[in-house]
Parts: C-alpha cells; structure tokens; sequence
C-alpha cells in the first residue's frame, strides 16, 4: 500500500514546518478515522503545542510527534493516556478519549482522538475578568488541582530532580548557576511527589458556556512535589498577578510566594524558559541569589 505520509521528518525544523499543515496530514487523518468507524468532517487547525492537533467535527486527534521529529515525546502517549484516565476517574472535567492506537506508516505515528469541548480558552476568556472574576476563578482552579493533585503510581518513571535529560534547556545560564541548581535540587526536600499536570497554561484551560472550566493537554504530566506545579500556575497562567494569586493561594506571605516559585522553577521541564521569559534574561541570573531577588522584586 503506497504511503498515506509522504513527508520527509529529520530533526525538529523539518517537524516545525508541517506539524499544522491540513494538507500534509489529511490522507493519515481519513485513514485513521475510517479505521476506528468514526465519521470525519471538516480538517480544522487547533492551538499548536509540541504535536499535530487538528479538529475534525466533535472530535480532536491528537497525533505524536515521532522519533524522527528530534522531539523527546516517547512518553507523551502513554502519559496522556493515563493521565486523563486517572483525572477523569475524579470526576474532574476533562476530555473523553474516543479511541487510540498506533499508525506504521512512512513513521511510527501514535494517535488519540478525544471529544471537542466547546468554550472559550483561558486567554482569551481572561481579558474581560474582573478583579473579582479573576479572584473566583483561581479560587475555582485550586480546588480543581487539589482533586488531582495528589499521590499516585510512578505511571512514567520520570524523576524531575535527577533526570538529566531534563537539563539541556539550563545549558543558556553560567555555570555557577547550574553548579548552584544541582546541589540545591539534589539537597533540598521538596516533600511528596505527587500527580501534576505540568503545564496549565491558557491553551490548555477551556471555559464552556456554563462556566465550568475542563483541563486539557495531560502530555506534561509528571510525578512531582507540589511546588512544581504551583510555580508555574503563578508565573505563566497568573503573570503574578494579585487578583489570581489571592485567589489560588488564599493568604500567603511573599517569602512563601518567592521560595515557592522559587523552587518549583529550580526543577520544571520548562523552568529555564519559564525564567527567561517572565523574570529576567539569563545572563542577568549569575547565581542562584540573583534567581531570589528578581522573583522578591516581581511579588512583593
């Protein structure tokens, strides 16, 4: 049978220029819909993550990057899969998987398709909150996260604080400053590892027509102490703003907002960026003090 992907993937730049492209990926999308009986309709592109995501009617698939793409994504798969099994069973408010499977053709293509969810996403829901919207809402999202967030399996075998492979983002800082983050990381108690999602950002919060709030995109998802998933609640989803952190974190002081961050970005996949992005430029962090005193400037 003559291939449905007739697209040539080698390293991430060559998956970046068509990970969204309809028409690269159309013969695959038919071919799996037909496979599992389900009707397709119209291709549609949804928010760009690491994976192709695309909207088909009232489904989504998801189809994973391979091997080829450069991108470490070999856990994503199963991650999600358990993930929003795990979630699900909590009766939190999340997409229903349809069916899954796995499409050898030119490459390996591990997919998911799941229900669309009608609504509006974080970000763009977000610009006409209130202050006293903002507060409801991560007041609403803590109670959500405290669901899940809790002690579960080791469902990926990933450990945040010692996998190496989780460093080459840190490669941009000096080397006092990795020096620094290992032996905190390796010296420091960050207490019980427990279920996060890892990236809850606006792109992966929905907002339907009933106000209720659906969580997607568990690929991220890891076993960590809790801080992991907090610091990046407050940095990338809150921007720190006051309104939400009240809300989320009830009353707190800013020695506890700062050694919460603090420590959660020390050890988030995405911390390096996340600092660079929203607290300073790296070569502006010599050390892990200045990493302290930008965080100190931002909360107080």
């Amino acid at each position: 049978m003559a291939a449905l992907f007739n697209y040539n993937i080698c390293g991430c730049d060559s998956w970046g220029e068509i990970f969204q492209k309809i028409e690269i990926w159309e013969p695959l999308i038919h071919h799996i819909f037909a496979k599992e009986k389900l009707r397709v309709s119209k291709i549609e592109n949804l928010s760009p993550g690491t994976n192709a995501v695309f909207k088909s009617g009232d489904y989504v698939v998801k189809i994973f990057a391979p091997k080829e793409s450069g991108f470490d994504v070999s856990m994503d798969y199963a991650t999600e899969l358990y993930s929003l099994s795990f979630v699900r069973s909590l009766k939190i408010l999340t997409p229903k998987i349809i069916t899954h499977g796995i499409i050898r053709d030119t490459y390996d293509f591990s997919y998911i398709i799941m229900e669309f969810i009608k609504g509006v996403m974080f970000d763009e829901a977000s610009l006409n909150f209130t202050d006293n919207e903002k507060y409801f809402f991560a007041k609403r999202l803590r109670e959500i996260t405290d669901l899940f967030n809790k002690p579960c399996e080791d469902f990926n075998g990933i450990d945040v604080l010692l996998d190496q492979g989780r460093y080459r983002r840190w490669s941009i800082f000096t080397e006092k400053f990795r020096d620094e983050r290992l032996e905190y990381l390796h010296n420091h108690n960050f207490g019980t590892k427990v279920f996060v999602h890892g990236d809850l950002c606006g792109d992966n919060l929905i907002i339907d027509n009933k106000n209720c709030i659906y969580i997607l995109d568990f690929a991220d998802s890891v076993l960590a102490p809790i801080v992991y998933e907090h610091a990046h609640l407050a940095t990338v989803l809150f921007g720190f703003n006051t309104n939400y952190l009240n809300g989320f974190f009830g009353k707190y002081s800013t020695n506890e907002l700062v050694d919460l961050c603090f420590d959660g970005l020390l050890m988030h996949d995405f911390g390096a960026d996340i600092i660079r992005e929203k607290i300073a430029a790296s070569n502006e962090l010599t050390c892990l003090n200045d990493l302290r005193k930008k965080l100190y400037k931002l909360i107080e």
